[in-house]
Protein backbone atom coordinates (compact mmCIF):
# COMPACT_ATOMS: atom_id res chain seq x y z
CA UNK A 1 0.00 0.00 0.00
CA UNK A 2 1.45 3.34 -0.99
CA UNK A 3 2.00 6.46 1.75
CA UNK A 4 0.13 9.85 1.21
CA UNK A 5 2.34 12.34 2.18
CA UNK A 6 1.27 15.56 3.86
CA UNK A 7 3.52 18.60 4.41
CA UNK A 8 2.15 20.65 7.68
CA UNK A 9 4.19 24.20 8.11
CA UNK A 10 4.63 25.80 11.02
CA UNK A 11 3.88 29.83 11.42
CA UNK A 12 3.81 31.73 8.53
CA UNK A 13 3.80 28.75 6.20
CA UNK A 14 6.69 27.67 3.81
CA UNK A 15 7.94 29.82 1.06
CA UNK A 16 8.87 28.52 -2.37
CA UNK A 17 12.34 28.05 -1.02
CA UNK A 18 11.26 25.84 1.70
CA UNK A 19 11.97 21.92 1.67
CA UNK A 20 8.12 21.27 2.02
CA UNK A 21 7.73 23.85 -0.62
CA UNK A 22 10.22 22.08 -2.63
CA UNK A 23 9.17 18.28 -1.90
CA UNK A 24 5.53 19.60 -2.89
CA UNK A 25 6.41 20.46 -6.47
CA UNK A 26 9.30 17.77 -6.68
CA UNK A 27 7.20 14.53 -5.35
CA UNK A 28 3.32 15.89 -5.70
CA UNK A 29 3.02 16.06 -1.61
CA UNK A 30 -0.08 17.68 0.04
CA UNK A 31 0.35 20.48 1.56
CA UNK A 32 -2.44 20.70 5.06
CA UNK A 33 -3.62 24.25 4.53
CA UNK A 34 -4.56 26.35 7.79
CA UNK A 35 -6.88 29.35 7.83
CA UNK A 36 -4.26 31.92 9.38
CA UNK A 37 -0.59 31.03 8.86
CA UNK A 38 0.19 34.38 10.82
CA UNK A 39 -1.80 34.15 13.53
CA UNK A 40 -2.25 30.62 14.22
CA UNK A 41 -4.83 29.25 17.16
CA UNK A 42 -4.41 26.01 18.31
CA UNK A 43 -7.72 24.71 18.30
CA UNK A 44 -7.36 25.66 14.34
CA UNK A 45 -4.67 24.56 13.36
CA UNK A 46 -5.50 20.86 15.04
CA UNK A 47 -8.80 21.24 13.58
CA UNK A 48 -7.63 21.68 10.12
CA UNK A 49 -5.01 19.06 10.75
CA UNK A 50 -7.56 16.24 11.72
CA UNK A 51 -9.28 17.26 8.79
CA UNK A 52 -6.47 17.17 6.31
CA UNK A 53 -5.75 13.17 7.22
CA UNK A 54 -9.00 12.22 7.35
CA UNK A 55 -9.22 13.45 3.82
CA UNK A 56 -6.45 11.37 3.16
CA UNK A 57 -7.39 8.13 4.27
CA UNK A 58 -4.57 5.52 5.49
CA UNK A 59 -1.31 5.40 5.66
CA UNK A 60 -0.65 8.88 5.71
CA UNK A 61 2.93 10.74 6.54
CA UNK A 62 3.40 13.85 8.33
CA UNK A 63 6.29 15.95 7.31
CA UNK A 64 5.72 18.88 10.01
CA UNK A 65 8.10 21.99 10.46
CA UNK A 66 8.35 24.37 13.16
CA UNK A 67 5.23 25.15 14.69
CA UNK A 68 3.56 22.34 13.17
CA UNK A 69 5.19 19.99 15.65
CA UNK A 70 3.42 21.12 18.61
CA UNK A 71 0.22 20.85 16.40
CA UNK A 72 1.03 17.50 15.62
CA UNK A 73 1.81 16.78 19.14
CA UNK A 74 -1.20 18.16 20.18
CA UNK A 75 -3.37 15.67 17.54
CA UNK A 76 -1.75 12.80 18.74
CA UNK A 77 -4.04 13.56 22.34
CA UNK A 78 -7.14 13.33 21.02
CA UNK A 79 -7.74 12.45 17.41
CA UNK A 80 -8.84 8.79 16.79
CA UNK A 81 -7.19 8.53 13.66
CA UNK A 82 -4.12 6.50 12.44
CA UNK A 83 -0.80 7.65 11.01
CA UNK A 84 1.99 5.73 9.55
CA UNK A 85 4.24 7.83 11.18
CA UNK A 86 5.48 11.29 11.24
CA UNK A 87 9.02 13.46 10.62
CA UNK A 88 9.24 16.61 13.25
CA UNK A 89 11.83 18.68 11.87
CA UNK A 90 12.62 21.65 14.24
CA UNK A 91 9.83 21.40 16.81
CA UNK A 92 9.56 25.29 17.63
CA UNK A 93 9.82 25.10 21.93
CA UNK A 94 6.07 26.92 22.44
CA UNK A 95 7.56 26.81 26.24
CA UNK A 96 10.11 29.78 25.53
CA UNK A 97 9.18 33.13 26.74
CA UNK A 98 10.43 34.76 23.62
CA UNK A 99 7.92 32.81 21.83
CA UNK A 100 5.87 34.61 19.35
CA UNK A 101 2.98 36.06 20.63
CA UNK A 102 0.79 36.10 17.81
CA UNK A 103 0.93 32.10 18.19
CA UNK A 104 -1.81 31.28 20.63
CA UNK A 105 -2.74 28.17 22.77
CA UNK A 106 0.29 25.94 21.57
CA UNK A 107 1.52 26.05 24.88
CA UNK A 108 2.39 24.20 27.05
CA UNK A 109 3.95 21.50 24.49
CA UNK A 110 2.49 17.96 24.96
CA UNK A 111 4.87 15.53 26.08
CA UNK A 112 2.93 12.00 25.86
CA UNK A 113 4.41 9.59 23.84
CA UNK A 114 3.36 9.43 19.89
CA UNK A 115 0.91 6.66 18.53
CA UNK A 116 2.70 6.20 15.49
CA UNK A 117 6.63 6.30 14.49
CA UNK A 118 8.33 9.48 14.52
CA UNK A 119 11.60 11.01 13.65
CA UNK A 120 12.50 14.37 15.06
CA UNK A 121 15.29 16.22 12.88
CA UNK A 122 17.28 19.42 15.26
CA UNK A 123 20.15 21.40 14.29
CA UNK A 124 22.44 22.86 17.04
CA UNK A 125 22.04 26.13 16.21
CA UNK A 126 18.31 26.47 15.53
CA UNK A 127 16.98 29.63 16.85
CA UNK A 128 13.92 28.36 18.11
CA UNK A 129 14.80 25.36 19.78
CA UNK A 130 17.50 23.97 21.58
CA UNK A 131 19.17 21.09 20.88
CA UNK A 132 18.61 20.09 24.52
CA UNK A 133 15.11 21.02 23.85
CA UNK A 134 14.85 19.04 20.49
CA UNK A 135 15.98 15.76 22.64
CA UNK A 136 13.60 16.00 25.52
CA UNK A 137 10.55 16.26 23.24
CA UNK A 138 12.38 13.51 21.14
CA UNK A 139 12.64 11.28 24.57
CA UNK A 140 8.80 12.22 25.67
CA UNK A 141 7.49 11.39 22.50
CA UNK A 142 9.50 7.93 21.60
CA UNK A 143 10.86 9.59 18.63
CA UNK A 144 14.54 8.60 17.42
CA UNK A 145 16.59 11.59 17.53
CA UNK A 146 18.34 13.23 14.42
CA UNK A 147 21.11 15.90 14.89
CA UNK A 148 22.05 17.28 11.48
CA UNK A 149 24.68 19.71 12.86
CA UNK A 150 24.46 23.49 12.33
CA UNK A 151 22.00 24.03 10.06
CA UNK A 152 19.80 26.85 11.67
CA UNK A 153 15.76 26.44 12.34
CA UNK A 154 16.43 23.91 9.10
CA UNK A 155 14.03 26.43 7.12
CA UNK A 156 14.25 28.54 3.91
CA UNK A 157 17.18 30.15 5.20
CA UNK A 158 18.80 27.32 5.84
CA UNK A 159 19.18 26.65 2.33
CA UNK A 160 18.64 22.78 2.20
CA UNK A 161 16.50 23.13 -1.65
CA UNK A 162 14.81 19.84 -1.80
CA UNK A 163 16.95 18.56 1.23
CA UNK A 164 17.73 14.70 0.35
CA UNK A 165 18.92 13.90 3.67
CA UNK A 166 15.52 14.92 5.30
CA UNK A 167 13.77 13.00 2.50
CA UNK A 168 15.92 9.82 3.21
CA UNK A 169 14.21 10.41 6.49
CA UNK A 170 11.30 10.46 5.18
CA UNK A 171 11.48 7.41 3.39
CA UNK A 172 12.28 5.19 6.58
CA UNK A 173 8.91 6.24 8.29
CA UNK A 174 7.42 4.91 5.08
CA UNK A 175 9.10 1.68 4.64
Amino acid sequence: MSSTILTVPGLGSSGPLHWQSQWEQHYGYRRVEQHNWDQPVYADWVMQLEAAVAAAGPNVVLAAHSLACATVAHWARTTQLTLAGALLVGPADVDRPDFPTEAVGFAPMPLQKLPFPSIVVASTNDEYVTLARAQHFAQAWGSRLVNVGAKGHLNSDSGLGLWPEGHALLRELIK
